[in-house]
């Protein structure tokens, strides 16, 4: 058995007027920290899209600094261009993060020929360890199993993220991871969880950690300390949950606005994220004593 690393994609918290509230921030990272979780900042769910490079920076630097060297940290540096993306991480990487993951472009619709050109320009400009991030829901642009098998050649390519939920794709991946030493698979989202771990993923990056941190974590140690079944236990509640959220709508906005309603310093997020009506409201409410969420 592996030793699969737990990772929470951390929210982005907002004042009323938009601005980053930093101090929530400061909070939500020592959430994880006592969870014992790793962290991954300006992801998805980070509300990346609608922060300034200024600001990402910033983000990263102050989550760097809360953390002070007892967990790994990650920052997702993909934008739509080759160019934006060596820039951002190339400020990020200046911070002392372990690692970058870079979400395949989006807007712009790539060949496969693209993508390997894409991430091998951003891995060559970069000091830092490389991170493919699949998730064609949210950019249109997928990582085909053959693509990343081209790409773990590059000595600064180290693993992928998928987020992409094909359980095909998944098990592409994790055989390429299998043949090499120096290339790791991390699943994203719930649902392939006990799959990827059984077949010896190193871990998952789950936006519900930042609901449930300490099951995310548990989640892991067990199936690290070879409790499978109470690792699958545990798994069973977290996909629950999951599952329930997916029925209010996007799974990033429901997240955010769950959270919100256990802790209002978290904020809303920028529009145009969905705005919360009043019966999401209510079955938010409900969600929250259904799983005596604090």
């Amino acid at each position: 058995m592996t030793s699969p690393e737990p990772i929470v994609p951390i929210i982005t918290c907002f004042n009323r007027d938009d601005t980053i509230n930093y101090t929530a921030v400061r909070a939500q990272v020592r959430r994880q920290l006592d969870a014992g979780n790793s962290i991954l900042v300006c992801d998805t769910i980070g509300d990346f899209t609608s922060m300034t490079q200024a600001e990402k920076v910033r983000l990263c630097a102050e989550v760097v600094e809360e953390a002070d060297n007892r967990v790994q940290i990650y920052a997702n540096v993909g934008m739509p261009s080759t160019y934006q993306s060596v820039l951002l991480g190339r400020e990020i990487a200046k911070l002392g993060i372990c690692g970058v993951t870079v979400i395949t472009p989006f807007f712009e619709k790539c060949s496969q020929a693209d993508l390997v050109a894409h991430y091998s320009k951003v891995a060559d400009s970069l000091e830092r360890p490389v991170y493919l991030y699949n998730i064609p829901s949210r950019s249109t642009n997928t990582i085909d199993p053959e693509t990343a098998l081209e790409l773990a050649s590059h000595p600064n390519i180290l693993g992928i993220k998928d987020s992409g939920g094909d359980e095909a794709k998944l098990d592409a991946y994790l055989a390429i991871a299998a043949r090499r030493d120096d290339f790791s698979v991390y699943v994203g989202g719930e649902g392939l969880i006990h799959t990827a771990l059984r077949q010896g993923a190193a871990g998952c990056m789950s936006d519900l950690g930042n609901i449930l941190p300490k099951t995310l974590n548990r989640i892991c140690t067990s199936f690290r300390e070879g409790r499978e079944q109470e690792a699958v236990k545990r798994l069973s509640l977290y996909c629950e949950l999951g599952k329930d959220l997916e029925e209010l709508g996007p799974k990033p906005h429901v997240i955010k606005q769950l959270l919100y309603r256990m802790n209002e310093n978290v904020g809303t997020g920028r529009q145009p994220a969905p705005i919360s009506t009043p019966d999401l409201d209510r079955k938010l409410g409900a969600m929250i004593e259904k799983y005596a969420l604090v």
